[in-house]
């Protein structure tokens, strides 16, 4: 009985899998577009992501939230990416985008691409709780478990992160004055 319940679920959970990438997909490549700011490295961290995921897929639909700890895998293989290369990348001109653009949205799209232009000069760990925090909207404790670290250090770094956009702005401002 236990081997016929087991090749049961081994002939569903990839039918099951498959459908979950096929409805959440676009969700995860953007979010990992926000958090690395390269659309190469977004997808080979979701690839990365996936891949684990599939392999422990009957673990992972039990989860609370699948969703929530298939993020936490694409924000794993990108911190994993960080330990290995220590480098800058240049970020993408356009973020993936699904959802059809606004027919008047030209002033919408040139804020955007500022607010990314700032974020983007961002060191990788202030990015990622920024995107973690107002993006994901995660708490701060929710963030540190994310990123490996204390809640007062995602703390840390969004105040770091904030308070280098506003002195950015601040220059931008004075300069244009």
């Amino acid at each position: 009985m236990e081997a016929a319940l087991a090749a049961a679920e081994a002939r569903t959970s990839p039918i099951e899998f498959e459908l979950w990438v096929t409805e959440k997909a676009d969700a995860l490549l953007r979010f990992a577009y926000v958090l690395t700011g390269d659309k190469a490295l977004a997808e080979d961290a979701v690839q990365d992501a996936l891949t684990t995921a599939c392999a422990r897929w009957s673990r992972v639909s039990r989860a609370d939230d699948p969703e929530a700890y298939v993020k936490r895998m694409v924000v794993n293989a990108h911190i994993s990416w960080w330990r290995r290369f220590r480098r800058r990348e240049a970020p993408s001109p356009d973020p993936i985008r699904t959802a059809p653009s606004a027919s008047d949205g030209a002033t919408a799209r040139a804020e955007s691409d500022a607010v990314w232009a700032l974020c983007a000069t961002l060191p990788d760990k202030q990015r990622a709780a920024v995107v973690l925090r107002f993006y994901e909207e995660l708490s701060y404790a929710e963030i540190g478990v994310l990123l490996h670290c204390a809640e007062a250090t995602a703390r840390s770094h969004v105040h770091r992160a904030l308070a280098a956009l506003k002195t950015t702005l601040s220059k931008e401002g004075a300069e244009d004055a």
